[in-house]
């Protein structure tokens, strides 16, 4: 029994006559007369009594419009309920980010994405490169992080401001008096460097830190498992290490001296080309009006 058998039975049982059913239900008469036939024998009674001239409700038929009634009722009661509850359900974006720094990037679109758009609940995820990846691809999350040269290849792309490349050091280190550094005079004084492999760093900077590792003693460099140990190592006055500049991301005790023979590294948000919601879109938007004073003019 399906619904479409219980609306052709209703309209019938209320005109009394199939044509008019047919044309209320803006189905053919064939197609009326085949739901109440199947539905005749499913229930194994006749519903109607049909001559050339009249149709009428038999005794079975009468018994069972109330029946009709009250499925095809709660029928439309159970949509009804169901859409309300899939419209006040939150939807929710899965947002991947390799570091703290990404993480923080994010906050102003985030506060602007709960302000303007509260339905929306992001799912935050901070683990390391190579499994956003698959996140993404298997569609645990919808957004992720990466500098162009390390976006996956099937990704969409979208550039949200440029990085230029510094050595970052504690306030009290010796670097933080220089306006400009060399790679060369990096790798050969200034005491030790702290760096970071792919993918915690991404294969664009990585060659630039392999420059300035190149030829070091290994006493003198420090080899960390994520960048919030470079940070600490920083912050700290344990060593110096090499990054891209967050302009919008300002990390308190630390201080950036440009890199002028390297050139800026593009960063952008990434996500699959077929996943393109709402809910994305807008952060999208967010994510390049919160970086906009950091583009380049």
């Amino acid at each position: 029994m399906n619904t479409t058998q219980l609306e052709c039975f209703l309209a019938v049982s209320n005109f009394l006559n199939f044509s008019k059913a047919a044309q209320v239900l803006r189905i053919t008469q064939p197609a009326v007369s085949h739901q109440i036939n199947t539905l005749e024998d499913e229930l194994g009674v006749r519903l109607f009594q049909r001559t050339s001239k009249s149709v009428r409700l038999t005794r079975e038929g009468y018994l069972f419009s109330h029946y009709a009634g009250e499925i095809l009722k709660l029928t439309d009661l159970s949509k009804s309920r169901l859409r309300a509850s899939l419209e006040e359900r939150p939807m929710r974006l899965g947002i991947g980010c390799r570091n703290l720094v990404e993480m923080r990037l994010l906050c102003p679109a985030l506060e602007r994405m709960r302000q303007e758009n509260p339905q929306v609940l992001p799912l935050l995820r901070l683990i390391p490169f190579d499994s956003l990846e698959n996140l993404l691809t298997e569609g645990d999350i919808q957004l992720m992080f990466a500098t162009r040269g390390s976006a996956p290849k099937r990704a969409k792309y979208r550039e949200l401001l440029h990085c230029p490349v510094v050595c970052i050091c504690g306030e009290s280190h010796p670097l933080a008096q220089r306006e400009s550094l060399t790679a060369e005079e990096l790798r050969q004084q200034y005491g030790r460097i702290a760096v970071g492999r792919p993918p915690i760093c991404p294969p664009d900077l990585f060659a630039v830190q392999s420059r300035v590792v190149a030829g070091r003693d290994e006493t003198k460099t420090f080899f960390c498992d994520n960048q919030e140990v470079i940070y600490t190592l920083v912050r700290t006055g344990y060593a110096f290490a090499i990054m891209a500049d967050f302009p919008t991301v300002p990390m308190p005790g630390i201080r950036s001296i440009p890199l002028p023979e390297f050139d800026s590294l593009s960063f952008g948000a990434v996500y699959l080309p077929e996943e393109r919601s709402p809910a994305l879109r807008q952060m999208l938007h967010y994510l390049e009006e919160s970086v906009k004073p950091a583009n380049p003019a």
